[in-house]
This record gives C-alpha cells, sequence and structure tokens, in this order.
C-alpha cells in the first residue's frame, strides 16, 4: 500500500481549486476568477485500491500587497514543506512570468519530487504542448512534466498514476469514506462565497468572509442561515442589490451547490452585515456566554 501527501502549488488562478475537484469528482474547493480565492489550506482524500492521496490545495503564491497576502504565502511555504511530493501548477495560456520563477526558486530548495503540470492545454493549439514541454523541462529538474485540463477532466489518470511512482509505502492515514478534513459548515459558507465572488467579479473584494449562522435538519428539509460579513456598507449595498435581487441570485445559485453536497433539499437563508456589526454581535453573545457560531 502506498500513500502519502501532496501539495499543489502555483500562482492564483493557475487551476489548482479545480484540479483538486476534477480528482475527487466532487466540489471540495470553491473556484472564481477572482486572485486569492482559497485562503484555507484544504485537503482532499483520492482512495482507490492500492493508494490513498491526501491533495492539499494551497493559497496561490503571490507577491504580497497587504497582510492577507502574507499570511497566505506563509500557509503555501508550510504545505510545501511538510509533503511528499509538491504538484508545480502552471497556466500554458500565460507566459512563465516572474510569479512562475518566484515559486520554481523556492521549489528548488527542496528536496522531494517536484511534478510540473501544465493546466489548461485545452485552450492553446495541441503542438504548442509539445514545445512547452521541451522549454520546462531545461528550467528544472522536474520529475516529470504532465499536461491537462482540470476543468476537462482531460489527463487527469495519468497524472494520478505519475503520482503513485513516487509516493512511499505506507497505511493509510485516513478511512476510505472521508473525502476531505473540513467541515460541513465550512464548506457550505465557501460555496456562498464563491458565487458572491463570480456574480460580483472586482466589486467585491476577496476578502468577504461568510460564516454559518444556523443549521437545522428538518424531516424533510435542510434549514440553513449563512452570514455574509463585509468590510463597509458600500459593499452591504451591492451584495444586496436593488430589492435584495444580488442576494437572491446567489442564494439561487448556492443553494444547487449545497443541495448536491447535502443530498437533500435546502432552505438557504442569507444575511449581511459590516464586520463593525458582526463584532458587537459576538461580542454580546460572549458576555451572556453563548456563540452561536458554528
Amino acid at each position: 500500500m502506498k500513500s502519502g501527501f501532496v501539495s499543489i502549488v502555483g500562482r492564483p488562478n493557475v487551476g489548482k481549486s479545480s484540479l483538486l475537484n476534477s480528482i475527487l469528482e466532487r466540489k471540495i474547493a470553491i473556484t472564481s476568477n477572482v486572485s486569492g480565492t482559497t485562503r484555507n489550506i484544504i485537503q482532499g482524500i483520492y482512495n482507490d485500491d492500492d493508494c490513498q492521496i491526501i491533495f492539499i490545495d494551497t493559497p496561490g503564491i503571490h507577491k504580497p500587497v497587504n497582510k492577507l497576502g502574507t499570511m497566505m504565502n506563509k500557509k503555501a511555504y508550510t504545505m510545501i514543506d511538510d509533503v511528499d511530493i509538491v504538484l508545480f501548477l502552471i497556466d500554458v495560456t500565460k507566459d512563465f512570468g516572474k510569479g512562475d520563477n518566484f515559486i520554481l526558486e523556492k521549489l528548488k530548495l527542496l528536496n522531494k519530487p517536484v511534478l510540473l503540470v501544465l493546466n489548461k492545454v485545452d485552450l492553446i493549439d495541441k503542438r504548442r504542448i509539445l514545445e512547452l514541454i521541451n522549454r520546462y523541462k531545461d528550467l528544472y529538474d522536474f520529475k516529470e512534466i504532465i499536461p491537462i485540463s482540470a476543468t476537462k477532466y482531460d489527463n487527469i489518470d495519468d497524472l494520478i498514476k505519475t503520482i503513485k511512482k513516487y509516493l512511499p509505502h505506507n497505511e493509510k492515514y485516513y478511512n476510505d469514506d472521508e473525502i476531505t478534513n473540513i467541515s460541513k459548515n465550512f464548506l457550505i459558507a465557501e460555496i456562498v462565497r464563491e458565487k458572491l465572488l463570480n456574480l460580483t467579479t472586482k466589486e467585491v473584494p476577496h476578502t468577504i468572509t461568510c460564516v454559518v449562522e444556523s443549521f437545522e435538519d428538518m424531516d424533510n428539509y435542510i434549514d440553513i442561515g449563512v452570514l455574509i460579513i463585509v468590510d463597509r456598507d458600500n459593499l452591504k449595498k451591492i451584495i444586496i442589490g436593488k430589492n435584495g435581487s444580488m442576494l437572491k441570485k446567489v442564494g439561487i445559485l448556492a443553494r444547487v451547490d449545497i443541495e448536491e453536497l447535502l443530498g437533500k433539499k435546502v432552505n438557504l437563508k442569507t444575511y449581511v452585515k459590516t464586520i463593525e456589526d458582526w463584532r458587537e454581535k459576538e461580542k454580546y453573545l460572549n458576555e451572556l456566554g453563548f456563540n452561536e457560531l458554528n
């Protein structure tokens, strides 16, 4: 039996979360065109007859411009050091730039297999793929270079087979029925955040936070309340929209994914508050000795 930890690293928006979702054939990490969508370390667990691979989706490594960016980079660096294999994911529709070089220099310090994964090959002429492989093989002694399309599921099976070659012999770390280490409530909150980011694009920064405030499993449906936390009032107005139109769209789209996740009908309620209002509420609850946040 082989098992081990595999970190997926790369610049923002190269398709790390899409790759993780494709490997597991289900959604556990949100995707968006907004840089910095993934802010947390998310583990996805792949099982088959002869191996277990614990994939770690990291925040995109980039030149930080604020404290959040610095924190995200720090998280990603930590998960490079403590794994068995690193997948370095790049977007073939873009040139290998300073950001990629920055990551590559970090990887050169590692004493572990690094596989270069060329993502989005469905968007380029097939004749260019061989050219790119020949170009990138001289940058570093990558153990393998694998072209894929995460969104089209192209070559995912070959990627898994390649990873297996470099996995250590170990017992399984998780039970076969475990797919991720993150909680159901976290997944629900992230689904709502994903819909917000995709519907509002640059209007709403990726620093918004969503929190599941209530979760009640009824006989025929699940009643869920999600609080959307923003840092200023004008964002609150954008997210609510005219006569609540934007919030309604978010709820409709999020409910589809949440019902698929939970396997049951969902009654989803969403609320928007500024971080100042939320802090006051949290302080009030703490004074009473309660904490209604899940």
